[in-house]
């Protein structure tokens, strides 16, 4: 295929690939990388660069390893974390996940994940030979019902969540830890193994009526075996150049930091040096840098959108991306974003994301929402006019 053919999207495998395709697209709202420009206070940080590059040649891995680690979960609100030096860094949410997944493979032990959810999880686990299985999302939507749902419906060895999830924005943490506790309580009585994939948590801190609460601080006084993992790559515009981290329970801690240790050495210090500044940041400012480009962008599509044939689903936590659910009936996600695609609009299908039940996703589609508002503006008015001639 010549760089000019138009590439033929049916024999796309995954959302990946789907994503490698959008970033080649006019209108790329496929990725939930970040893609907008730097605010006044993170341009300032840019024009930095080149003292942050010699500031980390001149001291130990150590410090920038602590120091990122401090302002991290000082920003996220975990204490417990903090104090424990128990985190390990890698360059990106997948290694931690690959390293998650070589936990559970070397223990022999199958997994529960949930459904919907990003399709890479799945991928990467069935890769590393993980048996796996879904978790409808709906078990866990009735704080009051999720310890009886899950004896219901959980029969595999570990519980894998997304929270929020990626991509309807569901969160156990909507009262506090009461949800959350349920499941914990769950894992404890029946001796599963609990992977929390938190990377999408930093939107959390966006939302004043849910915020943060000292999860690790619950995890540990449990007693269950657990994984975590957290990200700083769909926060703040850093051009990739990013940090995620996985936390092991005590128990397993060794036999995690061994599979880990398999994996890589270290992340770069002027990576560390410079995400921290961009955290550091956040806190000065409330989050706001984060917070207006995801609420300008969500309340455009909201109207432009407003009375075609997508419906916006409405998210316990607003984050980075949007998902909408396609109300006429003879148009399914997969011709959508076929459609989409020939105007040079790109987004994502749901039926990667129910990656049990693709006819389920055949009723959804993701937008990403952390572009230059001028230009997911152009985006949904390009989207609105394709839609009004569909809407039949």
């Amino acid at each position: 295929m010549s760089l000019t053919d138009k590439a033929d999207v049916s024999t796309f495998v995954d959302l990946t690939q789907h994503e490698i395709e959008a970033l080649k697209t006019r209108f790329n709202l496929a990725d939930a990388h970040t893609h907008q420009r730097q605010s006044a206070s993170q341009e300032r940080i840019v024009q930095r660069l080149p003292e942050l590059w010699h500031e980390s040649e001149s001291k130990q891995q150590a410090h920038f390893e602590r120091q990122f680690l401090d302002a991290f979960f000082r920003l996220h609100q975990q204490p417990t974390a903090r104090a424990m030096d128990r985190t390990l860094l890698s360059y990106s949410a997948s290694v931690s996940t690959m390293v998650a997944g070589m936990f559970l493979k070397q223990r022999g032990k199958s997994v529960q994940l949930v459904e919907p959810c990003f399709d890479n999880l799945v991928d990467l686990l069935r890769n590393m030979q993980v048996p796996i299985s879904p978790l409808a999302e709906s078990a866990l939507h009735d704080k009051d019902a999720i310890y009886d749902r899950l004896v219901e419906q959980v029969d595999a060895d570990a519980l894998y969540l997304v929270d929020p999830n990626n991509p309807t924005g569901f969160t156990l943490l909507a009262e506090k830890l009461e949800g959350f506790r349920e499941v914990v309580r769950y894992c404890v009585d029946h001796d599963k193994v609990l992977v929390m994939d938190f990377c999408f948590a930093s939107f959390a801190l966006c939302d004043e009526g849910v915020g943060r609460v000292d999860i690790y601080r619950l995890l540990e006084e449990s007693g269950v075996t657990y994984m975590v993992m957290e990200d700083t790559g769909k926060t703040w515009p850093i051009q990739d150049a990013k940090c995620a981290m996985i936390t092991a329970s005590k128990d397993i801690q060794e036999e995690v930091y061994n599979l880990h240790t398999s994996v890589l050495l270290n992340v770069s210090p002027f990576v560390l040096n410079m995400v921290t500044q961009y955290v550091e940041d956040s806190i000065a400012d409330g989050f706001a840098s984060v917070r207006d480009i995801i609420t300008t962008n969500a309340e455009a599509a909201r109207a432009a959108l407003s009375g075609t044939v997508l419906e916006f689903q409405e998210p316990v936590v607003g984050t980075s991306v949007a998902w909408f659910r396609i109300t006429a009936e003879h148009l399914t996600a997969t011709r959508l974003q076929a459609v989409l695609f020939d105007e040079e609009v790109y987004v994502l299908p749901g039926t990667f994301f129910y990656w049990n039940t693709k006819e389920k996703g055949e009723r959804f589609i993701r937008l990403a929402l952390a572009r230059e508002p001028e230009v997911f503006a152009g985006a949904m008015e390009r989207m609105r006019k394709v839609l009004e001639r569909h809407a039949g």
